[in-house]
């Protein structure tokens, strides 16, 4: 199977610049999109062969995430059961048979770390929402986690080491998710890989000079990991200021 991620940070521009071209191309088993800043009925998009499933948030042109797969799951679930956490259409949970997916666009701690504190208590609330999947059968996670985990997952670790993304607190928690029975698929393939970059600011010719951070994931159950094929960033596939990744993996 080749599952794929890319936050694209507003679907309707990003098709104007040439999503369904690299959707087409890649031909994923399924297909994952962050930050779709959309209401039901702005898009229609035919992606012949695929079931839709989309999360909107309730506030407009913000947010929301979809899921396109080939395969039609059993079922579906939207957020992760917490109203306070469920207002802006960041998780949607597909269950199969072998496994769950689970995509999230897990939220920014904004400037100043306005947002942090909302911040720590999602953790907590999606940790544990993952390892109750988990102890029924094995989860794929993938999405934009908002966090660089180690110094080597951004160029300027030193600089940044106050702001949103890459404080301690946020770091921390996601060790403790990797330390709850799950792994870094990209890590566990290329553990001292540098310059590996999912998200570059517009600013400064970021992307140009591969200033950027790794912030987008998957991550799966540990259990897994004899599964496990390949992970990839496709760095050079543009249309949005964060790029797609892809894990492929042996599953039914």
């Amino acid at each position: 199977m080749k599952l794929v991620s890319w936050n694209v940070n507003g679907l309707r521009a990003c098709i104007g610049k040439g999503f369904l071209e690299y959707f087409k191309g890649v031909d994923a088993d399924i297909f994952c999109i962050q930050e779709s800043k959309l209401q039901e009925g702005q898009v229609d998009l035919d992606l012949e062969g695929y079931h839709q499933y989309w999360n909107y948030a309730v506030k407009k042109g913000y947010s929301g995430t979809a899921v396109f797969t080939k395969k039609e799951p059993l079922s579906v679930q939207y957020g992760i059961g917490i109203e306070e956490h469920d207002q802006e259409g960041r998780v949607i949970t597909l269950k199969f048979e072998a496994f769950y997916l689970v995509t999230v666009y897990t939220p920014n701690s904004q400037r100043e770390l306005a947002r942090l504190d909302y911040r720590m208590g999602w953790e907590e609330a999606f940790k544990s929402y993952l390892q109750k999947l988990d102890g029924n059968k094995p989860v794929i996670i993938c999405g934009d986690l908002n966090v660089a985990h180690k110094e080597i997952d951004l160029k300027n670790p030193s600089s940044n080491r106050k702001n949103a993304g890459f404080t301690d607190e946020e770091r921390d928690k996601m060790t403790r998710l990797l330390g709850a029975g799950f792994m870094d698929t990209f890590r566990y393939f290329y553990p001292d890989k540098e310059d590996a970059y999912t998200w570059w600011s517009y600013m400064g010719r970021a992307r140009e000079r591969n200033v950027g951070w790794r912030i987008d994931y998957f991550v799966v159950s540990e259990r897994l990991e004899d599964k496990l094929k390949d992970a990839q960033i496709h760095a050079d596939v543009m249309g949005s200021d964060h790029c797609p990744v892809v894990l492929e993996i042996n599953l039914a």
